[in-house]
Order: C-alpha cells, then structure tokens, then sequence
C-alpha cells in the first residue's frame, strides 16, 4: 500500500494552493486526523480520514487513493471523497450572511446610500461670499 506525506497530498488534491500553506496548517494544528494534530511528515494511506479547519468551518476528507502529483481539478474526486457534514456548510453559509447583518455603523465600505449623502454634502460646499453675504462694510462710512 502507497503512503504519502500529508502536507504533499493536501497540496496535491488542491485543498491548499501552495505546499507551505499545507505545511504551516499542519503546523498550526488546523489539520487533525482522528481528532490529533498531524505533523506535515505524517504518512498517510488509502481510508484515513483528515479533517482541515479552514475557518470558520472544518472540512473532512477520505483518501481513496494516495499520490504526490499535483492533479486537475477534474481528478481530483478519483482521490479523495469529500464526506464534510451538511452542518459545517450551514455554518459557512451562515456566516457569509451574517458578515453583512452584524457590520457595525461606520465600519466597512460605505454603502449606496452613504456615498449618495456624501456626493451630496460635497456637492453642497460653501464658498467664503456664502458666509459674508449679509456682512455690510461699515468702516467705509
């Protein structure tokens, strides 16, 4: 039976971009097996199951078959399965909603109606004859 290095097999079947962001989630304890933090040296086979937490949820894999080849994105599914609970997608869906509902005032990007009010309070600036305009020059007298 193939055996793999974990942080080689998350980069190859695409769940990171690079082979250091697999390495370094490894070592920050976001990929577990079992329920223990893997080191990127542990050698995996075919049937474990490893868990990724890519916050704010953790994705689980089963590794049907091991390789250390980058693969396309069409391949992949021959590799592993995606066995990730219907609750963890909840909770990314979720979370999506609720980045916009709970964005405190003032904070974020301005939205249509703050820079309509904006272009408008621009739009409206004074020139200095606005303010002296009732101003009489009574020193002429």
């Amino acid at each position: 039976m193939a055996e793999e290095r974990i942080d080689k097999w998350l980069w190859a079947m695409r769940i990171f971009k690079t082979r250091t962001i697999a390495t370094d989630a490894c070592k920050k304890g976001r990929v577990t097996m079992g329920g223990n933090p893997v080191k990127p040296s542990r050698a995996i086979k075919e049937g474990d199951i490893i868990d990724v937490k890519k916050p704010p949820i953790t994705y689980t894999f089963r590794v049907k078959a091991v390789t250390g080849n980058r693969l396309g994105a069409k391949l992949v599914p021959d590799y592993l399965e995606n066995i990730t609970p219907q609750s963890q997608y909840d909770l990314l869906e979720m979370s999506r909603i609720s980045g916009f509902v709970d964005r405190r005032k003032g904070l974020g990007r301005p939205t249509k109606r703050d820079s309509r009010e904006l272009s408008r309070f621009k739009e409206e600036t004074f020139t200095a004859d606005d303010f002296f305009l009732d101003w009489e020059d009574d020193d002429d007298d």
